[in-house]
């Protein structure tokens, strides 16, 4: 996600998230730090939501591969960039207390349950490798509501104070990791006081930095026991104030920044000792479920690409744009942003690609947006005849500098008919930037399918086909190959049996609707899911 103007750039299964600062209470070896991921709108998510009684759980939520889902997606990046105007080697993996999975949800950030202090609070933050700074609902003057949550979710889900946690500690103004020294005063009774601002629509958070312990558990490969319980002391943010999308539903539990910064999740944790090597992977499964995991380098075979620029964003270069065995010359620069829902190219890049893939498919172009509440975001779309069971998808890859390709295994959504449970057409899944800033994002949506590795040990991006369920290398990713993509294969686009609690087609969108019967979740959510790339950090890349 993109990073705002700050000092400190800044149920079933959800995952716990952290920023775990200088010191390790409980002896272990250094190993990585892991956790799965679920899509914002994902049954999952939507499960835990309903039984934990959440406010926007009462509204309609879009349905998966329909325009208002597209839609509610892109008006999320397009009000949050608008507004920024911008493992290898590991012995073991430390996870969360809470579990390792985590869950997409709105927006399609992944979010994860993290629990700190004594007795544990649990939160449920989104994961933003555009952000440092990890922060939760603390000591609230102006927080998102948790009024409706009942029963056992109303002690999972309860706002932070540091009053009431025996392991709290208080950080001070001469903190390395006060970035405010100059802001103390007798409001903070000695605090380092915080505050992040996210340039748009009035998105911010402030309070104070406290220190108090993250709840893990160290598993081993092959172990059948039960993991090593620790507790690792964490700075983070008391967010005390949070205004614009964060109290419309935009992680509004709190975030985790995995950033280059040194006061982000990652940094923290190589700072500690915590891990065996300064990096982490986030898998992206086409389902919305994956994982991540720190202390991963990759694998050998993996692709990979330096980092550029001085930012503490993760931005890479790439050198050509690949639609099948066409390949063409493009230089231009883009930052690896899991916070982000879609792909923004600016042009002459977005025309490249989308005027190629145009002319490599078979069905007819369609305007699926007319008569719809909210314009549909995506240019190039397609329909299909009622009895269509399969379409040919052009092959999409990006050559990065050094040669490596970035495959783009997902590079379109389905879009569906919710009555008639069916495919009606498909869209290329890019977005022109037309915001008003000089910067390419790749976005979750190129990732999907995808293990991304941010090895900031080495300076490196490193990616691979992964299957996050059987947490295992796809056999015949061509990731390292220099070649161009392969030919087109075919696609099915009928509904899937097992997509539990799905509409059968993960990933896809709901026709769009009549402005009469805008979806609510749409119109209370869409904008919430969070693209935080912050404008000071993308002004250096």
């Amino acid at each position: 996600m993109a990073r705002p103007l700050s000092n400190h750039r800044c149920q079933d299964l959800l995952v716990a998230v952290t920023v775990v600062a200088a010191f390790l209470v409980a002896a272990g070896d250094a190993s990585s730090v892991g956790f799965d991921l679920h899509h914002r709108f994902s049954p999952v998510v939507r499960r835990w939501a309903e039984a934990g009684g959440h406010p926007f759980a009462a509204q309609e939520w879009p349905a998966q591969g329909s325009p208002e889902y597209y839609s509610a997606l892109s008006r999320h990046d397009r009000a949050l960039l608008a507004r920024r105007a911008l493992a290898g080697g590991a012995d073991g993996l430390l996870t969360f207390a809470a579990g390792n999975d985590t869950v997409q949800y709105i927006g399609s950030l992944y979010y994860a349950v993290v629990e700190v202090g004594t007795p544990n609070a649990t939160f449920l933050v989104a994961l933003d490798t555009g952000s440092d700074l990890f922060w939760v609902p603390c000591d609230c003057k102006q927080c998102a509501s948790i009024a409706n949550v009942t029963g056992q979710a109303a002690t999972r889900l309860r706002p932070y104070s540091p009053r009431g946690s025996s392991t709290s500690k208080q950080v001070t103004c001469d903190n390395a990791l006060c970035d405010r020294p100059n802001a103390c005063s007798a409001a903070t009774n000695g605090s380092c006081p915080y505050e992040v601002q996210y340039v748009s629509a009035n998105t911010s958070t402030s309070g104070v930095l406290v220190q108090d312990v993250l709840h893990l558990t160290r598993e081993r490969p092959g172990a059948a026991a039960a993991g090593e319980a620790l507790q690792a002391p964490v700075v983070f943010g008391c967010g005390q104030v949070q205004t614009g999308y964060f109290l419309d539903g935009g992680a509004f539990d709190g975030l985790m920044g995995l950033g280059r910064d040194k006061v982000s999740v990652p940094s923290v944790l190589a700072a500690s000792g915590l891990v065996a090597s300064d990096s982490f992977s986030m898998c992206f499964g086409d389902d919305g479920v994956g994982r991540i995991n720190f202390g991963d380098a990759g694998s050998r075979g993996q692709g990979e690409t330096p980092f550029t620029g001085r930012s503490t964003l993760y931005n890479v270069s790439f050198t050509s744009i690949n639609v099948d065995t066409k390949s063409v010359a493009a230089e231009f620069a883009a930052v690896i942003d899991s916070g982000t829902s879609y792909t923004y190219l600016s042009d002459p890049e977005y025309t490249e690609l989308a005027t190629n893939f145009n002319s490599l498919v078979r069905e007819r172009r369609a305007n699926f947006s007319s008569g719809s509440a909210d314009p549909f975001p995506f240019e190039y779309c397609y329909r299909v005849s009622p009895n269509q069971t399969e379409v040919v998808i052009p092959d999409v890859s990006l050559t990065t500098k050094g040669g490596a390709l970035f495959p783009v295994t997902q590079p379109f959504i389905i879009l569906i008919d919710t009555d008639a449970r069916r495919a009606v057409g498909y869209c290329l899944a890019i977005m022109k930037n037309d915001l008003g800033i000089n910067l390419n994002i790749i976005g979750q949506n190129f990732m999907t399918g995808l293990k991304v590795v941010f090895d900031r040990e080495k300076s490196v991006l490193g990616w691979e086909k992964f299957d996050c369920y059987k947490n295992a290398r796809v056999a015949d990713a061509p990731d390292g190959s220099p070649s161009p993509s392969p030919a087109a294969r075919p696609t099915k686009i009928t509904p899937r049996q097992n997509d539990v609690g799905g509409n059968g087609y993960p990933g896809a969108a709901p026709l769009p609707r009549s402005a009469g019967s805008r979806n609510a979740a749409a119109s209370a959510l869409g904008a919430g899911g969070l693209s935080l790339l912050m404008l000071a950090a993308a002004a250096l890349v």
